[in-house]
């Protein structure tokens, strides 16, 4: 999976996560995933298509949400599609078993960690609890889903990849984290993001905007942290049916982000998730996904 990805830092792919398969295909540019909704396996949190270190379990919240958004577009099908996806049952075993039987070549870092990075109620969380679904085989809630204003997840959380039931825990690990503000004045801020891609945040470390990341202030606070505390790629979490929407200064906080992050040498890739609420085809069969205009043109 990321071994594919590691010699060169913005050469792309796709990478879709849905009941059906997985499937990596190339682009160009930041490296794009399109996350879908589950066909046979449907959390009922769930708008996109794994376990917390101490196992612990987390129960499902009952906060409203946020009413669906009505398609703004029918989604018009072209000839053909624009990255090729093989949707059958045995390619999604064979990608589900290229994940769990990962493992990293360096003996130092013995699980390779992915921190999702996006705005409040991007779709982290949700992606992170579905791809544990699939694994499960069945509906797993573990990571923290909601949709208010100031998002729902405010630690640092580690959530591992099983592969069947009882098996040990493969070689990634996905990193959720609080939301980036869209209006600049509250959620994650760019030096405390920074920190934890350096490794310098503990696990469970509660985030808060008016009390930066510090060596003096943060409980835990990691002075030199290893190559297995640092974050080995980060994926950009942006919601389809709100990207057009967005304030000109998370775009630019992006950008300045991805300076930054590529400063360190860390891969980066970008998820695009709630594909299914810009496209009305799309929503009624995922296997078209790349099919779409609407979805291409998103991506674009």
């Amino acid at each position: 999976m990321f071994s594919s990805v590691k010699k060169k830092k913005d050469s792309g792919f796709s990478f879709g996560v849905t009941a059906s398969t997985t499937k990596p295909s190339s682009s160009n540019g930041l490296t794009t995933l399109t996350a879908a909704p589950t066909t046979s396996i449907q959390p009922a949190f769930g708008t996109t298509t794994l376990t917390r270190d101490d196992n612990s379990e987390v129960t499902d919240s009952s906060e409203t949400r946020e009413p669906r958004p009505q398609f703004t577009f029918l989604g018009l099908k072209l000839e053909s599609p624009w990255r090729n996806m093989d949707w059958t049952e045995e390619r999604k075993t064979s990608l589900m078993e290229a994940i769990t039987s990962y493992r990293r070549s360096c003996e130092e870092v013995p699980q390779a960690r992915v921190l999702l990075l996006g705005p409040v109620s991007s779709g982290k969380s949700s992606f992170i609890s579905s791809v544990q679904s699939v694994f499960n085989g069945r509906v797993t809630n573990r990571a923290m889903v909601g949709s208010f204003s100031s998002g729902f997840t405010k630690k640092l959380q580690s959530f591992n990849i099983r592969g069947k039931k009882g098996e040990d825990h493969t070689g990634l690990v996905l990193c959720d984290t609080m939301g980036m503000s869209e209006d600049g004045m509250t959620g994650l801020t760019l030096h405390d993001i920074l920190s934890v891609v350096k490794g310098h945040v503990p696990e469970g470390h509660k985030f808060s905007p008016d009390q930066p990341v510090s060596a003096s202030e943060t409980v835990g606070y990691v002075k030199r942290p290893s190559l297995k505390d640092k974050v080995h790629c980060v994926a950009f979490v942006v919601d389809a049916s709100k990207i057009t929407t967005y304030p000109k200064g998370l775009s630019t906080t992006f950008k300045q982000l991805r300076k930054h992050i590529s400063d360190l040498g860390v891969h980066q890739v970008a998820l695009l998730t709630h594909v299914d609420q810009v496209c009305l085809q799309t929503a009624k069969d995922v296997t078209g996904v790349y099919e779409s205009r609407t979805i291409q043109d998103v991506v674009s």
